[in-house]
């Protein structure tokens, strides 16, 4: 028999088994997930989940796909949150600290609370990373946010409203378009794969049982 716990999903008692994950879980209790399960398989940053466990006043942040249960945890899902996102030419930005204060202008009004870092579920430094795009350093600002998944759970405790993995993602454009040295090896590649070398191998692949692409997947060989 599978030990069981009790979990509070949007206010309604259940009993599931404890090796489940929240969205699992969720799923074990009757609910069709069709909006926040974009991945299944890893995680996508779409399940940002908000609990807290009985007897604990601590709200804590997660991704509902990668966490178990614990026993008397109450689950909230977090709705798809309004960040702030601008729209661009990457083509066009002028890759200085001034593209930062004019499209997102708000992150000069950070009060260094931390709870943007406290809210990520991927455990990155938030705060670290708005500090270097502050000054308008984006190669550290693309290095600390590089594990951003963009489930927005950051923003959403954020007292001044900063757009925080929208800026994170600016910072990651212009550092690989402008400041990151280039890689001929790689431009080559995406030029084969753009001429179209590589069509007829991809198409047999998706033919394949996804069993076998996943073998394929787990011994495949790695260049040096």
């Amino acid at each position: 028999m599978e030990k069981m716990v009790n979990v509070f999903l949007f206010g309604q008692e259940y009993q599931v088994p404890e090796n489940l994950t929240i969205m699992t879980a969720m799923e074990y209790a009757g609910y069709q997930l069709v909006r926040g399960c974009g991945c299944r398989n890893g995680f996508c940053g779409a399940c940002a989940t908000v609990y807290r466990i009985k007897g604990d006043s601590q709200l804590k942040t997660c991704l509902a796909c990668q966490t178990k249960v614990e026993d008397n945890m109450y689950i909230a899902a977090l709705p798809s949150f309004p960040i702030k996102k601008q729209v661009y030419d990457i083509e066009k930005i002028n890759p200085s600290q001034a593209v930062m204060r004019q499209l997102y202008p708000e992150i000069y009004s950070c009060i260094s609370c931390n709870a943007c870092t406290k809210a990520c579920t991927q455990g990155l430094d938030v705060r670290k990373y708005i500090e270097y795009a502050q000054k308008g350093n984006f190669e550290k600002c693309a290095e600390e946010s590089f594990s951003c998944v963009m489930c927005g759970a950051c923003s959403s405790r954020c007292p001044v409203g900063i757009s925080h993995p929208q800026v994170a993602m600016l910072a990651r454009r212009i550092n690989g378009k402008y400041l990151a040295p280039s890689c001929e090896h790689l431009e080559n590649r995406v030029k084969e794969i753009k001429d179209g070398a590589f069509t007829q191998l991809i198409e047999a692949l998706m033919q394949k049982p996804i069993e076998e692409i996943k073998e394929l997947y787990n011994t495949r060989e790695f260049e040096k």
